[in-house]
């Protein structure tokens, strides 16, 4: 087909000049923004008076016309421009995903009602640290993007160096009046596990039965049949202010005793190679003066309890936290140290007094407070081990009103920490519980108590309601974003034979049974295999499956029985002291 050179050239620059309104439009969509302008009226070649005949083929006139329908479909399907009012302005654009994409880049997927109408044609993206709740007055964009209805930002991840975005979560903002603007809520990455390097989530077992070794006592594990074994990490073990194995993350240096994580490495190996998958409980009692940015600013005073909150209110504090919980979860997961499958965080986190330090204050301010340091430990953990488990810890007190003795109702604290989780971005956190007795003490458990109903306002979860704690999470409200049921561990439940060892063996032999039988329940972790003489002195509480003199109690062979075919033989004594055959 031939064509004069100047058609040719206009039915060119028509096409261009529509697609390029289509993209750059802004508002009423026939504005063009001024830097662009310029670009456009530099891409349209200048009038020439000359005509000079050429040949064009047809495809090309083809081309040519299918692009303008293009064009003209695109401007008929544009979304509406549309103004956000003071009600719908800070939750106009939604984040629906932030997740790692190719293990090194985060993908931010944003979706909207309309085109909101701005000094400009882009969206902005804001990157905020985990201890920051708004935009400050000074932020800048790490990203921008012309708006769209149905759109998204890719950023670099940056992992494990002094500019990661690993912990940080992100917000979509607009130019208004010359001022940058948040239009949608913060959220996290969800994925972490999607850059780690390792994906250790534990062997197959044939059953749910673990205990708390004594470390002196390792090799009869193997006799007792032990699947599952808890283990402390207290961090004024591990941390070192020099020397010792340097672990360079975020960019800062830190240090771990070599001798004590050596020692941390064959238990672990020895463990694993019993067949025994492990828990390690990371616990803070860092030296305030050590390791200040490791505690909680207001956790840092003086107090009784053994261990303090975790600091997530400022970058050195989320950093420290981070590489803690990165340094043990990459040297646990596969690295020839020995491996950890599950990762409970602090421990019984509702008691403040006594295990969670912190001054008393609201309980929605306190949970807030350990949810940010959650966070920030399982996003550590699983960018090394994707198939790691991490838990939060609760103990047996429900709705037991604990405000009048200093600490939190379980129930408020698991309520509000799930919902602050999925408010900023869902992660597949589990649960740790401990149904004690109540009193600790009252071995013989099924004996009815005014703290013990069978609905979701009891005071108290034992053994014997035990299928409230599993039917509550089971609700809406606990499933995880997916719609699956969490994982539940008992990691400290225990029975004590000052009553008498028939007694507590009874009392194991029975809980055990509801356990298996309720399904819902990973692993049960006894506390423990030897008695502890400071708990015997302070509480009256042998817990132990021996004494410490090492006399094996009666409740040693039915914990060692309970899941082979011996079960019936070992636990037949028990009916008549619970009442009923189970």
């Amino acid at each position: 087909m031939i064509i004069t050179g100047i058609a040719g050239g206009a039915a060119v620059a028509f096409v261009l000049a529509m697609i390029l309104w289509v993209i750059f439009g802004q508002n009423t969509g026939t504005e063009i923004a001024q830097e662009d302008s310029s670009l456009f009226e530099a891409s349209v070649e200048p009038y020439v008076p000359e005509t000079v005949s050429e040949y064009i083929n047809e495809d090309i006139i083809n081309h040519i016309v299918s692009g303008g329908t293009a064009v003209s479909k695109a401007l008929s399907e544009r979304p509406a421009t549309v103004e956000m009012t003071a009600e719908n302005r800070s939750t106009f654009a939604k984040i629906n995903d932030c997740l790692i994409v190719d293990s090194s880049k985060v993908k931010v997927d944003v979706t909207s009602d309309g085109i909101p109408k701005s000094d400009d044609k882009y969206y902005y993206l804001f990157q905020q640290a985990t201890y920051e709740d708004n935009l400050t007055e000074d932020a800048e964009p790490i990203a921008k993007i012309y708006k769209g209805d149905d759109t998204s930002f890719t950023i670099n991840l940056n992992k494990g160096g002094s500019d990661s975005r690993l912990f940080s979560k992100f917000t979509v903002g607009v130019k208004l009046d010359g001022k940058y603007t948040a239009i949608s809520h913060p959220r996290y990455i969800t994925n972490p596990g999607a850059c780690a390097g390792y994906s250790y989530g534990g062997m197959s077992h044939k059953s749910i039965k673990g205990l708390l070794p004594d470390p002196l006592r390792i090799g009869e594990l193997a006799d007792l049949g032990v699947e599952y074994a808890t283990y402390n990490i207290p961090l004024s073990h591990i941390l070192t202010t020099s020397g010792g194995i340097a672990y360079s993350y975020g960019g800062v240096t830190y240090h771990f005793n070599a001798g004590i994580i050596n020692n941390y490495d064959d238990l672990f190996r020895r463990l694993n190679n019993m067949g025994i998958d492990v828990a390690a409980i990371i616990l803070n009692d860092a030296s305030v003066s050590a390791f200040p940015e490791i505690t909680h600013p207001d956790a840092r005073g003086g107090s009784s309890a053994p261990y303090r909150m975790f600091n997530a209110t400022s970058e050195s504090g989320v950093k420290a936290l981070a590489a803690v919980g990165s340094f043990l979860a990459n040297r646990y997961s596969g690295s020839g140290h020995g491996n950890v499958s599950m990762w409970i965080i602090a421990n019984e986190v509702n008691a403040r007094k006594e295990y969670n330090y912190m001054p008393f204050v609201d309980v929605n301010t306190y949970t807030a407070a350990f949810t940010r340091s959650f966070r920030v430990f399982y996003n550590a953990i699983k960018s090394q081990n994707s198939a790691a488990k991490v838990y939060i810890p609760i103990d047996q007190r429900w709705t037991y009103n604990t405000s009048k003795t200093g600490d939190y109702d379980a129930k408020d604290v698991l309520d509000i920490f799930a919902a602050q989780l999925k408010e900023y971005g869902d992660i597949n956190w589990g649960l740790a519980a401990h149904p004690y007795s109540f009193p600790n003490g009252n071995t013989a458990f099924w004996n009815a108590s005014k703290y013990v109903t069978h609905d979701y306002s009891t005071p108290v979860i034992t053994m014997d309601n035990i299928e409230v704690l599993t039917n509550y999470m089971q609700t809406d409200a606990m499933r995880t974003a997916e719609g699956n049921m969490r994982s539940i561990i008992l990691s400290e439940i225990g029975y004590s034979s000052s009553s008498g060892e028939a007694v507590q063996a009874a009392a194991f032999a029975y809980a055990y049974t509801k356990m298996v039988n309720n399904g819902h329940i990973d692993a049960l972790m006894l506390s423990r295999q030897t008695d502890a003489g400071d708990e015997i002195a302070a509480l009256g509480l042998a817990l132990g499956l021996q004494t410490t003199g090492g006399h094996k109690k009666y409740i040693w062979n039915v914990f060692k029985y309970i899941d082979t075919d011996r079960r019936g033989e070992v636990v037949s004594f028990a009916y008549d002291i619970v009442g009923k055959k189970f």
